[in-house]
């Protein structure tokens, strides 16, 4: 048998057409929901890379504290105060990015909020939020985004967008007490899916995130007696911390333009 590769065109010299796979110099990232949690330790994680980030959330003083701590270590930061759920603001945190920091090339669809508890009887407000947030925030940003990320994929230092959709394993899995969650990341999953088809050959990278138990403010959202049910639940297991995820999305976006990472599900280690 011959000693070639199956795809010969596949697999350049060591060294030719590639980019070294760890640096983001020259590039810039969108992080939403950048406030606390997989949020703000993914954009410090990425301004360590060499990117410059534009951190968006509605808390401007978290948002404050995390710039100064990014700044304090050389990096370069742009504060958006931002409700997603609106679609002009939304907008304009992508167009401000451009503006202020020259282009885009990474946008971490991060925000979103997570309201567990039967269906039956719940308020119909939390379902409102979900909808809002999971789905439509992460619409509005994706598609004010993308043709920058194609513009980018063009003629960016890097030659490749990325967007990471910050999913759940209840994109996955449909649990009790979690229906209308499980159905914005459900439809997430999808969304990512089919945009990645479409975008992939033009060399902007579409990845799904889905991780299992993280400690994060995420859960604090919810109503005492659901929030009460959830830790038990989680009782004897160590859960993930938000630096975990931000490890694994720098691992995505650094990776060479010939490679895509499209999925990634991760969980704790004694997550069931």
């Amino acid at each position: 048998m011959p000693d070639t590769p199956f795809f010969d065109q596949a697999a350049p010299a060591a060294g030719r057409g590639r980019t070294t796979p760890d640096r983001l110099d020259g590039t810039v990232a969108l992080v939403t929901g950048a406030s606390s949690g997989i949020g703000a330790a993914t954009a410090i994680v990425l301004a360590a890379g060499g990117a410059a980030v534009a951190v968006a959330a509605r808390r401007k003083d978290r948002l404050e504290e995390l710039a100064a701590g990014i700044r304090e270590q050389g990096g370069t930061v742009l504060v958006l105060e931002s409700d997603i759920t609106d679609e002009q603001q939304a907008t304009d945190a992508v167009e401000r990015t451009v503006a202020e920091l020259g282009r885009l090339d990474t946008l971490i669809n991060n925000a979103g909020v997570m309201l567990l508890g039967p269906a039956v009887g719940a308020p119909l407000e939390e379902w409102q939020r979900m909808v809002d947030l999971n789905v439509m925030g992460l619409l509005y940003c994706a598609h004010a985004a993308l043709p920058h990320l194609l513009r980018a994929a063009e003629d960016g230092p890097r030659q490749v967008a990325d967007m990471v959709n910050i999913s759940s394993t209840a994109g996955r899995i449909a649990r009790n007490g979690s229906a209308v969650y499980t159905l914005t990341k459900h439809g997430i999953g999808a969304f990512s899916e089919a945009l990645r088809l479409e975008v992939t050959q033009r060399h902007v990278r579409v990845c799904l995130v889905e991780p299992g138990a993280t400690a994060t403010e995420l859960a604090g959202h919810n109503r005492p007696e659901v929030l009460q049910a959830m830790r038990s639940q989680v009782t004897g297991m160590q859960p993930m911390g938000a630096e975990d995820i931000a490890d694994a999305i720098a691992y995505i976006v650094t990776r060479p333009r010939h490679v895509a990472v499209n999925e990634v599900l991760i969980r704790p280690t004694e997550q069931a």
